[in-house]
C-alpha cells in the first residue's frame, strides 16, 4: 500500500507540473447542441442526453443510479444521469486525482471543491464560467441573486467568475443558520429559584449553584453545570457578551470594530483577553466540563442523555438527548457581558460553501446541465427535492405537504432522515439547493428550534460574512501563513483557558503573532474584504 500511495503521489506531481507548465490556457468553447434544448419547462431536452456526475455522497449509503426522486426526474427531464458515489473518506483524493490528471466527469456534485481550486481550476479552464448560463437557464438561482444580492456576492471569486453553485441558507430560515442553539435546564432553574440568566454574571452564579447543590438526586454530584461537544461551541455562545466574533461563526480571527466599524484582527484584542478571562474562570472553578477541549461527541451525547448537563450549546435536545431528558431543555439567553455587549455570533451567512456543483470542460451540455440543477432552487423543485414524490413520500393537506406515516413512523425504527433517504438523496448532505423551513425535515425546523430562534434573534447578529475572496497568490499566503496563525489563535484559546498557559503571557503571545506576519496577513485580508464590498 505504501508503494501504491508513493507512486499516486509521484503521478500528482508530475501531472501537476504538466499542468503549471500550461499557465492558464484556456480551452474552446463548447458547442452545445441548443436545438434540442427547450429553454422552459419540460424535458429539458427533447431527444435523450446522458451525462456523469461524480458526487461525494452523505452518511446514507444508497444507489443514486436507482432512487425514486432521480428516477422520476429522469423521465421529467429526459437527461440520465450516471452518478459515480465516492465515500467521505475518499471524496477529496478521488476529486483532485481526477482534476490534475483531466480525467473528468461532467459534474462535480457536492464535493466540497475549496475556493482556492475553484479558481485554479477555474483559470485554467477546467471548470466553465456559470455566469452566462445563470442569467440565460438559471431562473430560479438568477432570481435568489436579485432578491439577494450578498449571495451573488458570495459565490463571486476573485476575476469576476462564478465556477460553483452554492448550497444555499434560506436568509429568513434563522433556525437553520443558527444551528446549534443555546439551552439551559429549566426544571433546575426552578428548583434553584433561579431566573434565566442575563448575564454573564449572572450565568456564573446559576453555574455555580448547579455544582454545588446535588440536583439529580444521587448524591453524587455528577452534575456538569456547562458542556458541549467542543470548546468552539461554548465561545460561539459567550464571545458575544464581549462583543467580538462579529463577522459570525466561519472567521475566528477577523470582524469589524463596533466603535469604529473597521476591520480588525480581534484575538489580540482587550475584549477577546476579558472573554478568554472569563472562560478561564469558570473552568478554574470546575464550571465548564473538564475534557472539553477532547470531548467526542459520542460521548458528549452519552452525557446529555444521563441529564448531566446545566447548560450547553448544542442542536435540539429532544431529538438528540432523547425525549424525557431533553424536554426538560429551555432556551438561553443571549448573555449582556461587562461592557454593556449582548449579541449571538453563531450564524452562519447564507453561503457557507460554493463548490458544490461545477460544470467541467468535458460537459457537451452546459445549458441543459445547468437547467438541471437550476429547477431544485425553485420552490417545486425544493420540495420534490427534499420531500420526495407525492403519494409515495408525502401528502398535500391544508397546512401544506406532509410526510406520510411510513416515513414518520418507520416500521424498522429509522429516523425521518433515515428512512427518508430510501426514496430522495440523502437531504441532510451538502447539496447545491436552497434549504427552506417549509421543506427542511432537520432538527432546526422543530418547534423547540423555531422558537428559540424567533427568540433570540433581536440579539444575533446582522450580517455574518461570507468566505472573502482571495486570489491565488492571496490564497497561498492564507494557507501558509494564514493558517499558521489560525492555529496558534487557536491553541493559545485553549490554553489560555484551561490555565496551562497563564494570562500574563498575554503581551508574549502577541508579540508572537506579529512575529508570525499579522501584518502581512492583515494586508491581504483587507484587499480581500475591499474586493467583496466591490463585487
Amino acid at each position: 500500500m505504501r508503494n501504491v500511495a508513493k507512486k499516486t503521489l509521484f503521478l500528482l506531481i508530475i501531472v501537476s507540473i504538466i499542468l503549471s507548465a500550461c499557465g492558464n490556457e484556456k480551452q474552446e468553447e463548447v458547442e452545445e447542441d441548443l436545438d434540442n434544448l427547450n429553454k422552459e419547462g419540460f424535458p429539458i431536452v427533447d431527444e435523450p442526453i446522458e451525462l456523469n456526475f461524480f458526487a461525494g455522497v452523505g452518511t446514507v449509503d444508497n444507489d443514486w443510479n436507482d432512487i425514486l426522486l432521480l428516477n422520476e426526474y429522469e423521465q421529467m427531464t429526459n437527461i440520465k444521469i450516471e452518478w459515480e458515489q465516492v465515500s467521505a473518506d475518499a471524496r477529496e483524493e478521488k476529486r483532485n486525482i481526477a482534476l490534475v490528471t483531466d480525467d473528468l466527469p461532467d459534474v462535480f456534485y457536492g464535493t466540497y471543491i475549496p475556493d482556492i481550486d475553484l479558481l485554479k481550476y477555474g483559470e485554467r479552464g477546467t471548470f466553465i464560467p456559470l455566469n452566462d448560463l445563470i442569467d440565460e437557464y438559471a431562473p430560479n438561482l438568477k432570481a435568489i441573486f436579485e432578491e439577494y444580492p450578498e449571495i451573488e456576492k458570495s459565490v463571486t471569486m476573485a476575476d469576476g467568475n462564478i465556477y460553483g453553485l452554492p448550497r444555499i441558507y434560506d436568509p429568513e430560515f434563522i433556525s437553520r443558520r443558527f444551528g446549534s442553539k443555546p439551552w439551559i435546564r429549566g426544571d433546575w432553574l426552578e428548583e434553584l429559584g433561579i431566573e434565566n440568566p442575563e448575564t454573564t454574571e449572572e450565568f456564573y452564579e446559576y453555574l455555580k449553584a448547579v455544582k454545588e447543590n446535588d440536583l439529580i438526586g444521587d448524591g453524587e454530584n455528577r452534575e456538569i453545570p456547562l458542556g458541549g461537544a467542543s470548546i468552539v461551541r461554548i465561545v460561539d455562545w459567550i464571545q458575544g457578551a464581549f462583543g467580538v466574533g462579529t463577522w459570525g461563526r466561519m472567521h475566528t480571527t477577523l470582524d469589524t470594530d463596533p466603535n469604529t466599524d473597521e476591520l480588525r484582527f480581534y484575538p489580540i484584542t482587550d475584549d477577546y483577553k476579558d472573554m478568554l478571562e472569563y472562560l478561564h474562570k469558570l473552568y478554574s472553578e470546575g464550571l465548564i466540563e473538564e475534557n472539553i477541549f477532547s470531548i467526542e461527541t459520542d460521548q458528549y451525547l452519552a452525557n446529555a442523555a444521563q441529564g448531566l448537563y446545566g447548560a450547553t450549546p448544542f442542536y435540539n435536545p429532544k431529538d438528540l438527548f432523547g425525549e424525557e431528558e431533553g424536554e426538560k431543555f429551555i432556551s438561553a439567553n443571549a448573555l449582556e457581558g461587562p461592557k454593556g455587549h449582548k449579541l449571538l455570533t453563531g450564524l452562519v451567512p447564507p453561503v457557507r460553501t460554493m463548490g458544490q456543483f461545477s460544470i467541467t470542460k468535458a460537459n457537451k451540455h452546459p445549458a441543459a446541465t445547468i437547467r438541471w440543477m437550476d429547477y431544485f432552487y425553485g420552490e417545486e423543485g425544493s420540495k420534490m427535492f427534499f420531500m420526495g414524490i407525492e403519494g409515495e413520500t408525502y401528502e398535500e393537506t391544508p397546512d401544506g405537504p406532509k410526510l406520510l406515516d411510513k416515513i414518520t413512523n418507520s416500521e424498522e425504527g429509522l429516523t425521518r432522515l433515515q428512512e427518508l433517504s430510501k426514496y430522495i438523496i440523502e437531504p441532510s448532505g451538502n447539496h447545491p439547493v436552497m434549504i427552506t423551513e417549509e421543506y427542511y425535515v432537520g432538527p432546526e425546523a422543530e418547534p423547540e428550534d423555531l422558537e428559540a430562534a424567533e427568540r433570540l434573534s433581536p440579539y444575533l447578529i446582522e450580517n455574518p460574512m461570507p468566505t472573502l475572496p482571495y486570489t491565488l497568490e492571496e490564497n497561498e499566503m492564507m494557507s501558509t501563513t494564514g493558517a499558521e496563525i489560525s492555529k496558534f489563535v487557536n491553541d493559545n484559546r485553549d490554553l489560555f483557558i484551561s490555565g496551562e498557559k497563564a494570562l500574563s503571557e498575554w503581551d508574549e503571545y502577541v508579540r508572537t503573532l506579529e512575529d508570525m506576519g499579522l501584518e502581512e496577513y492583515m494586508e491581504v485580508q483587507e484587499k480581500a474584504y475591499e474586493r467583496y464590498l466591490d463585487n
